[in-house]
């Protein structure tokens, strides 16, 4: 009896292991959330600091919460796979946001609802649907959301500019885009718009997908936002509606770019092959893109300012 009673007890505590560690990892996001609230407002770029997000996207948002005034605490983000990495996470449980999370696995989803530190702890809706342009508006809307919120959060490796140009029932505050760092600081393209599109099938490199910074900036603009930064590491830029500006520091496409520090480039066989940006761009010279400015596809070779 002694055993079990002590197996049982064992077993209860590995059970909450996850939970602790969570706390312990959203305790130091609000120690280095802390260190940094003091920058000013123009400063996005040593705000950085990593708690759920991929990058340094956790400490930007952060940032900008502390300088934009935000009526409707409510976030939409795409592509977040089981939600253990994403942009919202640490939005979620360390300012209780509510939100919807997206992604067109099942698995996934269904690993974000057994997910009980987020799922049965916070108000958040998680959805299993592939998104495209025809129906990205009624899911959100079916989600009881429309209308203004706090942050709109786009990656999903492919037809992240087609998503978001489609996009009008919400008016997000700030909008974070994913962009292609290998496309260059002024060239206006993206991948030519396909539904179905999987940026697994698309290329063995898996370098071919989503769309260049200065092309997301243009639609920016049209949207009623403006380009305020980038994280260090080149690929999320960070847009605030033109209304909230205040006294963040609107950027040019150019200066908010930073090239790819990441390697994910894969040989066919589908081994990282980890060459630089010149190297990998090699890989997908012969295939094309949507100019925005000519409003037509072209070979990527023939971007005249890639890099």
């Amino acid at each position: 009896m002694n055993f079990k009673r002590r197996l049982f007890r064992f077993i209860d505590r590995w059970k909450s292991l996850p939970k602790k560690l969570d706390q312990i990892q959203e305790s130091l996001g609000r120690i280095e959330n802390r260190q940094v609230e003091n920058l000013l407002a123009c400063q996005i770029a040593k705000s950085e600091f990593k708690i759920y997000s991929q990058w340094g996207e956790d400490g930007i948002i952060q940032h900008l919460l502390r300088h934009i005034p935000i009526e409707n605490k409510i976030f939409i983000e795409f592509g977040v796979e089981n939600y253990l990495e994403a942009n919202t996470r640490f939005l979620l449980v360390n300012n209780n946001w509510t939100g919807l999370v997206i992604d067109g696995s099942y698995d996934n989803i269904e690993y974000i609802k057994n997910d009980l530190h987020v799922f049965y702890e916070h108000d958040l809706k998680a959805e299993n649907i592939f998104i495209n342009v025809d129906n990205i508006n009624e899911v959100i809307t079916r989600n009881g959301i429309n209308g203004d919120i706090g942050i709109l959060s786009i990656d999903i490796d492919g037809n992240d500019y087609w998503i978001w140009e489609a996009i009008t029932c919400i008016n997000p505050s700030i909008v974070i885009c994913e962009y292609n760092s290998i496309f260059g600081p002024s060239a206006e393209v993206s991948i030519p718009y396909n539904s179905n599109f999987y940026r697994g099938d698309a290329h063995f490199s898996k370098i071919y997908y989503g769309a260049s910074i200065n092309a997301l900036n243009e639609l920016s603009k049209k949207k009623g936002y403006s380009l305020v930064g980038s994280n260090s590491i080149g690929n999320n830029a960070f847009f605030v509606r033109n209304d909230l500006i205040g006294n963040l520091k609107v950027l040019s496409a150019q200066e908010a770019y930073m090239v790819a520090q990441f390697r994910e480039c894969h040989d066919i066989d589908g081994k990282l092959t980890f060459e630089n940006n010149k190297e990998r761009l090699l890989k997908i010279m012969n295939l094309e893109v949507y100019n925005f400015k000519t409003q037509k596809n072209m070979f990527i070779k023939d971007i005249n300012d890639i890099f």
